[in-house]
């Protein structure tokens, strides 16, 4: 895949893989690999779920369990992360899942627009220093895409536990005008909906109380 136009600053590789996650990158990623665009078989799901950033793929995997009618796209260029969401894939015998082993802005800009009925944000890097503040998924240029992506009405879930990007994706999500807050009831925001699996970032809470925030395309 060539480069984003865009510098990444992600991390692409951690611990060296043990050798039954080699295998499962090997033979099970190209399988389930996503191209820059939407997947071949995509019009035979009845919608479309994208997760930026999936980590050890245990949300994507489970909601790609409860919806086998929907096909789950994962974006993660972390291969220790991949190799872990393949391994759901084969025990669970998921067939709804696709991988995008790179930087997601590659494939949000090949997709088509209005083609995602949900999109998850997860936990992802808070770059909590003031200078790479444009390091962070959630900012103007990548909610511009995701705006064009999305069919109205449709949902973007977003979490975190860091103090500073819990601020700062309330503040870049309250600028938009073309996304609202769903907030039903006082403080409803600090629990986790029934339908909202688990992370294993969630449950590290490493920083601080999490944030469940839900957005809906206008």
């Amino acid at each position: 895949m060539t480069e984003s136009r865009e510098k990444f600053y992600g991390r692409r590789k951690g611990k060296k893989l043990r050798s039954n996650r080699v295998r499962l990158v090997e033979d099970v990623l190209p399988q389930i690999r996503c191209p820059r665009g939407l997947p071949e078989d995509a019009s035979r799901f009845k919608q479309i779920w994208l997760e930026v950033g999936f980590g050890s793929g245990e949300h994507l995997a489970t909601q790609a369990a409860a919806h086998p009618d929907i096909l789950m796209i994962g974006c993660e260029p972390f291969i220790n992360g991949v190799a872990k969401l393949c391994q759901y894939v084969e025990e669970q015998s998921l067939k709804n899942v696709r991988i995008f082993d790179d930087d997601a802005r590659l494939l949000l800009d090949a997709l088509p627009d209005a083609c995602l009925d949900r999109v998850f944000v997860l936990f992802a890097d808070p770059w909590p220093k003031n200078r790479h503040a444009e390091r962070r998924f959630i900012g103007q240029p990548n909610l511009d895409r995701l705006a064009r992506l999305m069919k109205p009405g449709t949902e973007l879930r977003l979490a975190s536990d860091h103090p500073v990007l819990k601020r700062w994706m309330i503040g870049q999500m309250r600028i938009r005008p073309d996304f609202s807050w769903r907030l039903d009831k006082c403080h409803e925001w600090l629990h986790r909906p029934a339908d909202w699996p688990p992370t294993r970032y969630e449950q590290k809470a490493l920083h601080g109380r999490p944030i469940f925030l839900t957005f809906v395309r206008k």
